[in-house]
């Protein structure tokens, strides 16, 4: 009989449904678009837990596959222009959440960007449902006034070959309230 680790078993149970903690937010998803926000995709509960916040989405009419998935630095989902004057969707919220300055990107787990987070999965009918939890941010309080962004591409947690971890342009946008 294998012995299961402590840590994996606080991890399980915190990204089970839990009860009510210090702080809870469901934030609703909108497409990303050029004129400004789309139709909903769906929400994401962001619950605080002894191991960081996890977030339980609840979201359809995705493509399927792995996306980036992260907190930007800025409260906006609206359009941003580009430097060669192309419209960004959702370019508002600006760039991943870096508060420390470490300028680039990097795991959920490691010295990166603190709103690169564990990518999102959907499933082939569009749904995303599995849980994610974002182990270096421990209080709401350290997104609230943000946005939450789920990006096109998958993402390889670093900056190379492509930059970002190759999420690319964005998907759907959901703002964190203070």
């Amino acid at each position: 009989m294998k012995k299961r680790s402590t840590l994996g078993l606080a991890l399980a149970a915190s990204l089970s449904v839990p009860a009510a903690y210090a702080a809870d937010q469901t934030v609703t998803l909108y497409e990303a678009r050029a004129d400004g926000p789309g139709p909903s995709v769906g929400t994401v509960r962001i619950l605080e837990t002894p191991y960081g916040l996890a977030l339980y989405p609840q979201l359809s009419g995705l493509p399927q596959g792995a996306h980036g998935f992260h907190f930007h630095e800025n409260g906006s989902c609206a359009p941003s222009t580009g430097p060669t004057g192309n419209v960004i969707p959702a370019g508002g919220a600006g760039g991943h959440l870096d508060p420390k300055g470490s300028k680039h990107h990097g795991e959920p787990w490691g010295d990166g960007h603190l709103g690169d987070l564990p990518p999102l999965y959907v499933m082939a009918d569009g749904q995303a449902t599995n849980p994610v939890l974002a182990p270096r941010i421990m209080k709401l309080s350290e997104v609230a006034g943000r946005a939450l962004m789920i990006h096109v591409g998958g993402d390889n947690h670093s900056d190379h070959p492509a930059a970002l971890g190759g999420g690319g342009a964005r998907l759907a946008c959901a703002l964190v309230g203070s």
